[in-house]
């Protein structure tokens, strides 16, 4: 088994980030994509228990949930007030 961790949207993209403009969601991409390099250690980053939330371009918030198990970062939602 690979030791590499992988992130989506959950359920999917227009659920998680429809709507938003393309550099908040190229955003919430990178962040994404840091937090499953971060792998298991990605449980420690952000704000909350299981469900985490992170601050990002200072008026979002992106919540994720960390999924060992299944080696994943699940991106949950995404809230924006810029």
């Amino acid at each position: 088994m690979s030791d590499a961790w992988r992130w989506e949207y959950d359920p999917d993209a227009e659920h998680v980030v429809g709507g938003l403009s393309p550099h908040v969601v190229a955003e919430v991409e990178r962040l994404a994509r840091e937090l499953a390099v971060l792998g298991r250690d990605a449980a420690e980053v952000g704000a909350g228990h299981q469900l985490r939330n992170l601050p990002f371009l200072d008026v979002g918030l992106l919540y994720f949930l960390p999924v060992p198990s299944q080696q994943l970062i699940a991106v949950v939602r995404v809230t924006w007030a810029g």
